[in-house]
């Protein structure tokens, strides 16, 4: 008797239950919504610290000079203004004088941020520098906040620098020249909300048995990764099916700090992934896929592929969503041989908790190359 065939193009049960319904408009609400019935922060182990790290807050294109606006991230309210210099800045939304959030109604006043109650001015420091109706500035708001917010503006993102003590930037961030290439297009992007841990995204990237069990792949991957320092980076060749006929083609993927990572795709169609991934709360991530492409191939002949591959992308992370959104953080995880490098990947990502450096657990900075093939 023949064996049985497997065919790697059907999703397994568990994620194929929760997606084969959801298309178009159905499956962008649904990656947004909020996930129901989902056990408390302490219950799945999240009550853990955030990384610090550079992180995206919005588009260049959504700040307009002049413009005010609030986000919230790393469980904090924040206020983010731009300018007349066209300068981006980013404050503690609260003001210091009765408590109002500054980032509804507060507007620009030069480079500085007008508080809407009662129209006292913060620089990008924190320092009061004018009250309008005041003869004198009470002295304990004429200093710094101790918690500062560098903004940075690289990719056609604006990026802040989240540290849970307030410190300065430890590195700078990356920038991609494709992504304000004019041969390159304009973002294609897509958003989620990811009930979970940054930290359980990131540790993906390394679990290789999943590929099969979650993404439907027929073995597992061929891969390099590398670590050195602040980076990891990881390449995988592979025969990528078509309508012309198999191709060769590369993945690679990077990310500098936790909060800064980007994938480009060569073979099909060459594409630049760059991944904004920011936690709003413990359990709470949003995540924004910003794919650009060259012009002559998302516009010309092999759009269709070029097209294609990015909605399978997206596929993929829908698939891995389901199982974000509900797992939980598992500190003493039981590892096994074909599971991939999980535990060095874990020494690798505690440097950038804070909270815990010290603790006797630190992370070797020094570059290391581990290869997989495949099973």
């Amino acid at each position: 008797m023949a064996e049985p065939i497997n065919d790697a193009r059907t999703a397994p049960v568990a994620v194929w239950q929760m997606l084969s319904g959801l298309k178009g408009d159905a499956l962008k609400a649904w990656r947004l919504a909020e996930t129901q019935g989902r056990a408390s922060v302490a219950e799945r182990g999240l009550d853990i610290p955030y990384p610090f790290g550079w992180y995206p807050a919005l588009l260049s294109s959504e700040l307009a000079i002049g413009e005010v606006k609030p986000l919230r991230y790393f469980g904090r309210d924040l206020v983010i203004w731009r300018g007349e210099d066209g300068q981006a800045r980013m404050l503690d939304a609260y003001c210091k004088h009765l408590g109002a959030h500054m980032g509804y109604g507060g507007k620009v006043d030069g480079n500085n941020l007008e508080c809407p109650f009662h129209a006292w001015r913060y620089d990008e420091t924190g320092v009061v520098r004018e009250i309008p109706y005041a003869k004198t500035i009470p002295p304990q708001v004429k200093r710094p906040c101790a918690h500062q917010w560098p903004v940075a503006e690289a990719n056609r993102w604006l990026m802040f620098w989240y540290h849970p003590d307030g410190t300065a930037p430890q590195w700078e961030v990356q920038h991609f020249a494709e992504t304000t290439d004019p041969e390159w297009s304009e973002y294609e992007i897509s958003e989620w909300n990811v009930w979970g841990s940054i930290q359980n995204m990131a540790e993906n990237g390394v679990d290789v048995a999943h590929f099969k069990y979650v993404h439907g792949t027929a073995s597992f991957p061929d891969y390099k990764l590398s670590w050195d320092g602040i980076r990891r980076e990881a390449a995988v060749d592979a025969k990528m099916g078509t309508p012309r006929g198999e191709v060769d083609g590369r993945i690679a993927f990077g990310s500098t700090g936790p909060g800064q990572s980007w994938t480009r795709f060569t073979g099909i169609s060459e594409t630049l992934l760059v991944a904004c991934i920011t936690p709003i709360d413990k359990d709470h991530v949003q995540a924004r896929f910003c794919f650009t492409q060259p012009k002559l191939q998302a516009e010309g002949e092999g759009a269709g592929l070029a097209r294609a591959l990015i909605r399978d992308i997206c596929k993929q992370f829908d698939q891995d969503k389901v199982i974000w959104d509900r797992q939980r953080y598992l500190p003493d995880a039981v590892i096994c041989d074909g599971d991939g490098p999980i535990a060095h990947f874990r020494r690798y990502y505690r440097q950038f908790y804070a909270e815990w450096a010290g603790d006797g657990d630190a992370t070797p900075l020094r570059p290391v190359t581990m290869e997989r093939s495949r099973g």
